[in-house]
């Protein structure tokens, strides 16, 4: 899902109502499992699979998710950040800590024959040392978080391993390869996880860390640690991959839980996108809505009367279905698609483009996404070309819609501009929302309706608003002729 599509469909807030998550490791692996839509029927099967088992079993799932919690996260930053800005620690080197470590031999082997001069020496190692000591403890201190949690995360696979998850076994298999890769990361890692801690007071504790200023052996760890975690990163990638994984089918199962109506999704190879009370997730009383269709849909309706809402409604449950196997809505049945839309569009104050240049550029980009997409493409239009006069408006949304209706998109587009319906009735089926204006007040039904929308409420809005009566009448006889004549009258 690209950017434009996931801000349109405010995904950040979709992806916090579903994150039952305990682990950066799960966060991330649901966040990225949302952004991608290009998982086979096979491999959605095999999380069905997961979901069902651990829905199943409570009991192991509780023990699992304890661990994740114990796994924990990683602070502020993603924690494929922490590792991906490892290089820029560059290139490092035990062999000036030994060079200076080994200085202490001959000055040791000195002191009984030159006291005075094995003394200075060794004082003026012991200051070199220690003064860059302190310099490398902050170059590095930052990067023990990720650390860290790489270790952590050895220590729970170790606990995974000894929980009975019998669909998990390509999973655990791959777990038990990748962690022993990275088996020799943890032996004396507790001295990198000390740099930057005070000690507790303990004459012991005192004098480790006098020894750690003098011959920099936690830093000389760390350094190896950082060889070894760059020498296997792919094995890191593997084992937050495979705990991610676990993670987010439980999450799944967790949302499943918290919905008022869910289904699981019948993916298909037929052109017909078939839905049967979807609703959108973020909404607590939401209205459903049903739609069987094999072409395009052209929407029309008054603002807020539903139009927007549906349209990201049938987006979210097309994504949904393709990443985490789940649709809110009684009943789903469509082919895959890669989902693209241009419906929460602004313009540009720092590249300097108009709300128009921003809006052509993405639909600009549907159709080269549609030209080079091995899948079909289905896409969501709020208000298409709404940036610009009425009668290129009109013009060029038409040949941009028909465009839009090729053998390889499925395209649903809302539109106030009623000439579309039927500029574009051979390609498009039209549906339409309305409002209920009565007692002096609007009300919305938010019910899909067949057909194009046949009732003109913008003036009589103006009316319910308190405006001027001679403006009301002024603008309904300048309407009412439009209509009869198809031209304009002078004011």
């Amino acid at each position: 899902i690209d950017d434009i599509t996931w801000n349109d469909l405010n995904m950040d807030e979709v992806f916090k109502r579903m994150n039952y998550t305990f682990s950066a490791s799960g966060e991330e692996y649901l966040y990225y499992t949302l952004r991608n839509t290009g998982s086979s029927k096979e491999e959605l099967a095999h999380l069905e699979e997961v979901v069902g088992f651990l829905k199943q079993n409570e009991e192991t799932r509780v023990k699992l998710q304890f661990i994740m919690s114990r796994l924990g996260y990683t602070g502020k930053y993603s924690l494929y950040d922490y590792i991906d800005n490892l290089d820029y620690l560059g290139k490092r080197s035990n062999a000036k800590h030994i060079l200076m470590n080994l200085l202490f031999v001959p000055l040791l082997i000195l002191l009984p024959f030159q006291m005075s001069l094995a003394i200075a020496g060794l004082v003026l190692v012991m200051i070199y040392n220690i003064v860059s000591y302190f310099r490398e403890k902050g170059e590095i201190e930052p990067y023990i978080i990720s650390f860290a949690y790489v270790v952590r995360l050895l220590s729970a696979c170790d606990r995974l391993l000894k929980v009975e998850v019998p669909v998990c076994e390509e999973e655990w298999n791959s777990i038990r390869t990748h962690k022993q890769k990275l088996a020799a990361l943890r032996r004396g890692s507790f001295l990198v996880f000390s740099i930057g801690k005070l000690s507790s007071g303990n004459p012991i504790d005192i004098i480790m860390d006098y020894v750690k200023m003098v011959f920099h052996v936690d830093i000389m760890k760390f350094n190896k640690m950082l060889l070894h975690i760059r020498t296997h990163v792919e094995d890191v990638d593997a084992l937050i991959t495979q705990v991610g994984y676990l993670e987010t089918a439980i999450a799944i199962g967790a949302l499943r839980n918290s919905l008022e109506e869910y289904c699981v999704p019948q993916l298909t190879e037929g052109k017909e996108l078939k839905i049967e009370n979807a609703y959108h997730i973020l909404l607590e009383e939401p209205v459903k809505n049903s739609i069987s269709t094999d072409r395009g849909v052209l929407l029309t309706g008054s603002n807020a009367s539903g139009k927007s809402t549906f349209l990201k409604a049938v987006a979210l449950n097309t994504i949904l279905a393709q990443t985490i196997h789940t649709c809110t809505a009684a009943s789903y049945c469509a082919s895959l698609f890669t989902v693209y839309s241009s419906m929460s569009l602004r313009d540009s104050i720092e590249s300097g483009e108009s709300y128009y240049i921003v809006e052509i550029k993405a639909l600009k980009r549907i159709l080269d996404a549609a030209d080079k997409s091995e899948k079909r493409v289905m896409c969501f239009v709020d208000e298409v070309l709404r940036g610009t006069n009425t009668v290129e408006r009109i013009a060029a949304s038409t040949q941009i819609l028909k465009s839009l209706a090729a053998e390889n998109i499925l395209c649903f587009a809302a539109t106030h501009d009623i000439e579309l319906t039927e500029l574009l009735e051979q390609l498009y089926e039209n549906y339409h929302f309305e409002e209920d204006i009565r007692d002096g007040d609007v009300f919305f039904n938010y019910k899909l309706l067949p057909g194009k929308a046949v009732t003109r409420n913008a003036i009589k809005l103006l009316e319910i608003m308190g405006y001027d009566d001679s403006i009301i009448q002024s603008a309904s006889n300048q309407a009412e002729r439009f209509v009869k004549t198809g031209k304009w009258q002078l004011v």
